[in-house]
């Protein structure tokens, strides 16, 4: 019985934050659309990213008041509020998106992700997301693709579209880089050589590399891990989850994946797919000391 009380004290607090932020965004995001001159723009997406931030600092106030779960961080990068990064990171929880924002949160520009289109019509929250660019992505299967090959294309046309916005303004973009949340029989599906991760798909990155090549900084290579199990929202908010690891590691990006085309040049595609490989082998080794 205490656990539901706490859940729903929890979500409704939640709520009152978002309605309380959303709104006056909404309005922001409706004078941008509608008056498209450069300098009201680029208020409108200052007072945007503010009104995020302290969406993100009340949540994050939320997780350390009324949850007893320590989040441990190694290797956090100096604040560099006005840099345009490329983060990624491997994929457990939904709980790793507050963690991800709690820990960056006005030390590096807004953190935005590629979303999965259905989420556009989450209640106030789609909108929310519409009205700070974030790119809704659809995920069509191998056979949607084999019907109909022009499929192929629209994510990286979204991405690219998605890609010229963030060039212009300072921010963050996180790439997920397995596609999905890690559960144990996806992991013996795909038949992972990892031991904790599942396979990482290198062409969302690639796409954001080869959009923004240019523009990117830096690379964050994020590891989470939950050494005494990782739940979800609910769990977060009932105590179930203990602590959270995160390691972090500040990369360059490689000159030859700036601006490559990993669709058509295989040369390419393979040397990528190589190198993030072995991120991937040796966040799988990371993790494996964050477990112990």
């Amino acid at each position: 019985m205490l656990n539901i009380m706490r859940q729903l004290g929890a979500t409704a607090l939640v709520g009152l934050n978002s309605v309380a932020h959303i709104g006056p965004l909404l309005v922001i995001a409706l004078v941008k659309f509608l008056i498209r001159i450069p300098p009201v723009t680029r208020v409108c997406d200052r007072a945007l990213m503010g009104l995020a931030a302290s969406w993100v600092d009340v949540n994050s106030w939320m997780m350390d008041h009324l949850t007893q779960t320590q989040i441990e961080i190694t290797g956090l990068p100096d604040p560099a509020p006005e840099g345009h990064f490329l983060v990624i990171s491997n994929h457990q929880s939904w709980v790793d998106i507050p963690v991800l924002q709690k820990v960056f949160n006005r030390r590096m520009p807004m953190l935005r992700f590629f979303l999965k289109s259905q989420l556009i019509w989450v209640p106030v929250l789609g909108l929310a997301w519409w009205a700070l660019d974030f790119p809704f992505m659809k995920r069509y299967s191998r056979e949607q693709i084999a019907k109909n090959p022009k499929l192929a294309g629209k994510d990286l046309a979204t991405t690219q579209k998605a890609c010229a916005k963030f060039a212009q303004i300072p921010v963050s973009i996180v790439n997920f880089v397995e596609g999905t949340r890690y559960k144990p029989d996806r992991h013996a599906q795909q038949r992972s050589p990892h031991r904790h991760l599942l396979n990482p798909r290198a062409g969302g990155t690639a796409f954001v590399l080869n959009a923004m090549g240019d523009q990117l900084d830096t690379l964050i290579d994020v590891t989470i891990a939950y050494p005494h199990g990782r739940g979800e929202l609910f769990d977060l908010f009932v105590n179930r989850i203990k602590t959270v690891k995160v390691h972090i590691r500040t990369l360059t990006i490689p000159k030859e994946f700036r601006g490559g085309n990993y669709h058509t040049d295989p040369e390419y595609r393979a040397a990528f797919q190589a190198w993030l490989n072995q991120l991937w082998a040796e966040k799988d080794r990371t993790l494996d000391r964050l477990l112990t």
